[in-house]
């Protein structure tokens, strides 16, 4: 394809400083814990990709959009990410009164969420830089995709997770290979797991490839593809609202990252308003997007708790693009607490077909919630993105309903 990627230069999102590609850069420098934001050579990929020219492309997975990627598809290891389906919510937008509800169901990616999007592009790049050890601090989903395309790979996966971790996810975790540990949070608005995984980089030198940008700026670029198979799916017709389940930012964030793209392309005229969801016990980033702060003004939150354990990063990490992203979109946000999570975890299931984890309803819970309070336009064209299989969290499945009746045949 000429090009291996078409990436100008990375940039620190905190200290500016600029990288060019060939240095392959993981984290600045500085430590500042800042994004290496990548910059692409737009002009070169208008001449290469076009509207029309994508309906002929076979692929269907994420690396159909190969040239809007910072990492050559010759690395890539796939399993099958991306090109989930698009559903239009009927019965459930009938029960609520909105004509045009969709779900993007990513409960359908190989290891059952988004995180295959991120970790597919990041894993990509380990792969070209021939590690031999990737390192994650994840609440459990990242982990278990990193881990899935590692064994793909044949490289070493070390997961450091919460000690409260679902028992499915550490399961796959096991089964895929990787080296896990579970860790206790010992100090107020501190994330132990991410505290293990930078020692790991220092001491060991394993590559970090957890879903949130600071310690990895390729796997970020994943989740972009997300809003590329939407427009694409919706025939490039405008969406008005897309609602977004909301921790450390990394989904939020990659969905800023690709409408601006595709605005940069002349693709779409408009921006799309963005909405984070998060869970009332973990919502810094949603009372600073309501209460007008700075990025910089966040506080972590303490002690983070909900049924949602997906969304429980004590501190937003993608906070700044996913709050320039709400501001500059005209969208907003919103916290929900856990009975309108399950709520929205059994309207999915019963109205719809689509068995979610509490974190991956979030999205619907947050929209059912501006619904009711009439901040939904009932003409609007809304995405509501489903992140994760309630395969993940079975138990907390199991727990929402009585034992079924034992009988005698």
């Amino acid at each position: 394809m000429g090009r291996l990627t078409y990436v100008e230069k990375l940039v620190c999102s905190r200290c500016d400083a600029t990288y060019e590609p060939e240095e392959n850069p993981i984290l600045c420098k500085r430590r500042d814990f800042g994004r290496l934001d990548i910059i692409y050579d737009y002009n070169a990929i208008s001449n290469r990709v076009a509207r029309a020219n994508l309906k002929s492309r076979d692929v269907r997975d994420i690396w159909r959009y190969a040239e809007l990627l910072p990492v050559s598809q010759k690395f890539s290891v796939r399993l099958g990410e991306g090109g989930t389906p698009l559903l239009q919510s009927k019965r459930l937008g009938e029960k609520l009164g909105v004509r045009n509800l969709f779900l993007k169901d990513e409960t359908r990616n190989p290891s059952a969420s988004f995180k295959d999007r991120a970790m597919s592009v990041g894993l990509a790049k380990a792969v070209e830089l021939g590690k031999q050890d990737v390192v994650i601090a994840s609440s459990g989903n990242a982990a278990a995709s990193l881990a899935s395309y590692s064994a793909a790979a044949g490289i070493r996966c070390h997961a450091f997770v919460p000690h409260d971790a679902s028992k499915a996810k550490i399961a796959q975790l096991l089964l895929y290979g990787a080296d896990v540990r579970r860790c206790k949070q010992v100090k107020e608005g501190e994330d132990p797991t991410v505290q293990m995984m930078i020692s790991t980089v220092d001491k060991f030198g394993y590559y970090p490839c957890p879903s949130f940008g600071p310690f990895n700026p390729y796997q970020v670029e994943g989740p972009k593809t997300i809003v590329y198979e939407l427009y694409e799916q919706q025939n490039w017709e405008q969406i008005d609202l897309i609602f977004i389940p909301t921790g450390s930012g990394c989904l939020l964030t990659g969905i800023w990252k690709g409408v601006q793209d595709l605005k940069k392309l002349g693709f779409i005229a408009s921006y799309p308003r963005l909405v984070a969801v998060q869970p009332e016990g973990n919502s810094a980033l949603v009372r600073a997007v309501n209460e007008g702060l700075d990025f910089n003004q966040i506080v972590s939150e303490p002690y983070p708790a909900s049924i949602a354990s997906g969304l429980l990063d004590p501190y937003p990490w993608d906070g700044d693009a996913g709050m320039l992203g709400i501001r500059s979109t005209g969208g907003s946000g919103i916290s929900v607490s856990d009975e309108e999570i399950m709520t929205a975890v059994k309207d999915l299931a019963a109205c719809e077909g689509i068995f979610s984890e509490p974190s991956g309803a979030a999205g619907l819970a947050g929209f059912k919630k501006m619904n009711a309070n009439g901040l939904i336009n009932k003409n609007d064209n809304v995405i509501v993105l489903v992140s994760g299989s309630g395969l993940k969290e079975i138990d907390k499945m199991i727990g929402a309903y009585p034992e079924p009746a034992l009988i005698e045949p």
